[in-house]
């Protein structure tokens, strides 16, 4: 197992650590090696793509928005940049995590938006080959929920899912002017 070096941002008001470097990418073939931060959510453990990830930083206080998807806990101001935070808990179906400081947001790059994933713990930062991830097998816990896991790795006992963050958030778009998920508009007037 080898960890991605991290040093502590200096940029003002960071209170989070950043990837120094992000030179590997997700493994395509056979011994390629990709690196992979891995969070807990409750007793699970799940990893995403390093290259995803923009920062990791403590937890602070989110604002309140009205009419917010249920799993979308507010806004914070990242240097200059609004950013929702979305409760993984709640996005996974286990309900909104009551924030304490010692839970993490992840913050991940996605298309050109940049969001905070609550969670309640960073594991670890690994680096594996793409012949240890094996496929998720076929199971009863719908179509909708399977698209956005990507692959199955274990290391050291434990059982890593891997997930797909562009298929995670795809086709949702949070309106910040409007706090509301969203829509299309039409040009009928």
């Amino acid at each position: 197992m080898n960890a991605c070096n991290l040093q502590p941002s200096n940029a003002p008001g960071n209170r989070g650590l950043m990837p120094t470097e992000r030179t590997d990418q997700l493994p395509t073939t056979g011994s390629e090696l990709g690196q992979f931060i891995t969070f807990t959510v409750g007793n699970e453990e799940y990893g995403v793509s390093i290259l995803a990830v923009r920062e990791i930083r403590g937890w602070t206080q989110e604002n309140k928005l009205p009419n917010l998807p249920p799993h979308v806990r507010g806004i914070i101001n990242l240097r200059g940049t609004i950013i929702p935070i979305l409760d993984m808990r709640a996005r996974f179906g286990g309900g909104m995590t009551e924030a304490t400081k010692t839970h993490v947001v992840v913050v991940i790059q996605v298309a050109e938006t940049a969001r905070g994933l609550l969670v309640d713990a960073i594991s670890d930062i690994l680096t594996i080959s793409r012949d240890q991830i094996k496929p998720v097998p076929a199971m009863e816990i719908g179509e909708t929920q399977a698209k956005y896991l990507t692959g199955l790795f274990t290391i050291e006992q434990r059982m890593v899912t891997l997930l797909d963050v562009e298929r995670l958030f795809s086709g949702e778009s949070i309106n910040l002017d409007h706090g509301k998920p969203h829509e299309e508009e039409s040009d009928d007037g």
